[in-house]
């Protein structure tokens, strides 16, 4: 039914790197939300105001919690679909992750008003009054829920949507709520427990939970989380690839939103190269990437000395024994300088996340290794972090 709505209603939706596509396919999913949830929660609220459910009633208040969740996801794709100005020049992108970091903290505000009122529920319970309507709305609110979960989450997937997978995962939230009110509201009518405070508390908690874990996933590309390692690796993939490019480093991603990826690094070529085919295959590679993966890279070009046997085996050395700190590490950039009383050996050295040591105590243990092999070396070292780490 997904493939069929969508054939229907978004224009060329195979298309999902356009902006314009990606625009639509949100605006879709978001109006496709916003219709059902009012529906349901005219439904149970209808329902549950007649039984006396206080869980039906709070299942119904966060079916239009959704539908006004839906209308700021509505709104976020519109802003974050606004081009480029002069106050904003990478774009509004980051307005839909804002979206759904408030559609987060709406699901964290309905778990924590539905704990509220189940305590009151369970401090002073109240029969519920049962009937086949009642089973019915719930299990037919439950089925619709199923599918919106599903329908959110391929969407969201399709076009890589943080607002749609928030919203997928609110909707799977509700099929367990509903399902834990249709359980309390089948035990107080055939086994006499009234179960209605207690039903509406755990999913109350549920809620709070998963709002969340919502809120963290919502929050992190806005604090600027680091790449996905298979994607990190993916472009030092493509980059090498390229006839000329000896190695890459020095990775560095962007996010401004959705399709809005912004990336620069260095490329390693020989300097017996001329520069200008250098310049023409580095010029290829960030055509490639602008064009095939929408991302706008810039390269830095480092000249490596190839002809040199003695500096390639020099690197080669400290590349192998410095894993004996760290298996991460790696240089780039060495040079040899050789003077009359020592030899100046002049490189960078990458330092992965996480490390326990400082710099200076980097610098001291690299450089007690490179003069290992070469005792009159003095090692010029520079430390640079990483931004972005493969598997």
């Amino acid at each position: 039914m997904t493939e069929w709505l969508v054939r229907k209603f978004v224009k060329n939706h195979d298309d999902v790197e356009n902006p314009r596509v990606r625009t639509a396919y949100g605006t879709f999913a978001s109006i496709v939300c916003i219709v059902c949830n009012i529906v349901l929660c005219a439904a149970k609220g209808t329902i549950g105001a007649v039984a006396g459910s206080v869980a039906i009633v709070a299942d119904a208040l966060n079916n239009l919690s959704d539908a006004s969740s839906n209308i700021i996801s509505l709104l976020g794709f519109k802003l974050a679909s606004k081009p480029a100005d002069a106050e904003h020049p990478y774009g509004h992108g980051r307005f839909e992750y804002l979206s759904g970091l408030a559609v987060a903290v709406l699901i964290l505000i309905i778990g924590v008003e539905l704990v509220r009122s189940s305590f009151e529920k369970i401090l002073s319970p109240e029969p519920v009054e049962f009937s086949i309507a009642i089973v019915a709305v719930l299990a037919l609110s439950i089925l619709v829920k199923l599918w919106m979960a599903l329908f959110n989450k391929r969407i969201g997937a399709r076009i890589n949507s943080s607002t749609l997978m928030a919203t997928a995962a609110d909707s799977r939230n509700d099929v367990i709520a509903t399902a834990a009110v249709l359980a309390a509201t089948l035990a107080s009518e055939f086994l006499g427990i009234n179960l209605d405070g207690w039903a509406g508390l755990a999913v109350g908690a549920f809620i709070i939970y998963s709002g969340a874990e919502l809120v963290r996933d919502t929050i992190d590309p806005l604090l600027g989380k680091a790449p996905d390692p298979e994607f990190v690796q993916h472009i030092y993939r493509k980059i090498t690839s390229y006839p000329g490019v000896l190695d890459t480093h020095d990775l560095i991603v962007h996010d401004y939103g959705p399709g809005r990826r912004f990336a620069s690094a260095h490329v390693e070529m020989a300097a017996e190269m001329d520069p200008l085919k250098s310049h023409d295959i580095i010029d290829n590679i960030e055509e490639a990437f602008r064009e095939e993966e929408n991302i706008l890279l810039v390269l830095h070009y480092d000249p490596i000395v190839t002809s040199d046997e003695a500096v390639g085996n020099l690197r080669r050395w400290i590349m192998e024994n410095i894993r004996r700190i760290d298996p991460r590490l790696i240089i780039h950039d060495l040079r040899i300088v050789p003077g009359p009383t020592h030899t100046n050996v002049i490189f960078d050295v990458l330092r992965p996340p996480g490390l326990a040591l400082g710099n200076e105590e980097l610098v001291r243990r690299v450089s007690e290794i490179v003069q290992e092999r070469e005792p009159h070396a003095v090692c010029k070292i520079t430390v640079d972090d990483s931004f972005a780490s493969s598997k």
